[in-house]
């Protein structure tokens, strides 16, 4: 293990003991809401039956959803405390999943040719290099299938809320493919309910790294995919009267996350 997954190891141990968002395991689901939470622009049709790889989406959320939608899935995360969510969901929900912990840059555990569908939720920018984890995926995935890839917006990466200076949200970092972003947590992430305060607990912040668009699309294209769609502004819904520094502002004029759709036809 190397210190880029030894550190997001020991990170998302930490965010799971603090019950952070993306470790709250998805235990009210229905067909409607599982839809909702893995298809919100309905694109990628059908599920039943399907052989789905939910990529570093530990946490017991995609898994579930996907499941109850008749998928066969196996999911693979780095974080054994995220993987012990998927575990809960699978008991609470009766269903079976296949639970593999891995790094996403070796898929090695992972017979080729094996999946309809790798959705991958936000994690890439976790790893210095897209590239090896796109070779992993092209190995996995059957000719026609979909990846469903999720990653920051690199034109705002290096921005947030509380750089709100009176007039907007300046860029101020150089626009470098690979350069290390030592980021916050938002207030949300720690928020439960009703509950404001939203307050940090004493974790590190991610640390992500810059992957400019042309190498996210030169490294897909080099794989093997076929883009077919790009959402912006993924699962938000900005308000742009909302108060200057509030994170429904700011996504209002930076959106932070991108959404590709692609085709597997091999190389």
């Amino acid at each position: 293990m190397d210190e880029v997954a030894a550190f997001n190891q020991a990170r998302w141990r930490a965010l799971a003991e603090a019950d952070a968002l993306f470790t709250r395991p998805a235990l009210n689901l229905d067909a409607a809401s599982a839809r909702e939470r893995v298809d919100p622009h309905g694109l990628l049709g059908p599920l039943e039956g399907k052989r789905v790889l939910c990529l570093a989406g530990g946490g017991g959320q995609q898994s579930a959803a996907f499941a109850l939608l008749g998928a066969q899935v196996t999911v693979v995360d780095l974080s054994e405390a995220q993987l012990e969510r998927d575990a809960q969901v699978a008991a609470h929900y009766g269903v079976d999943l296949e639970i593999v912990q891995a790094d996403m840059r070796d898929l090695s555990a992972l017979a080729a040719d094996s999946f309809d569908l790798v959705q991958h939720a936000y994690s890439i920018n976790f790893v210095p290099d897209v590239r090896v984890v796109f070779g992993q995926v092209a190995r996995v995935i059957r000719p026609g299938g979909t990846y469903a890839l999720m990653f920051a917006n690199p034109f705002v990466h290096s921005i947030n809320p509380r750089s709100w200076d009176g007039d907007g949200y300046p860029l101020r970092q150089p626009y470098l493919d690979g350069v290390p972003i030592q980021a916050e947590d938002e207030a949300w992430v720690f928020r439960h309910g009703d509950d404001a305060s939203g307050a940090r607990p004493a974790i590190p912040g991610p640390r992500e790294y810059r992957h400019a668009l042309s190498t996210v699309v030169n490294g897909l294209v080099e794989h093997g995919f076929a883009i077919r769609r790009l959402v912006d502004a993924v699962s938000i819904y900005p308000d742009p009267d909302a108060e200057p520094g509030t994170w429904d502002h700011f996504v209002s004029i930076a959106p932070p996350w991108l959404l590709v759709l692609c085709t597997y036809q091999s190389v």
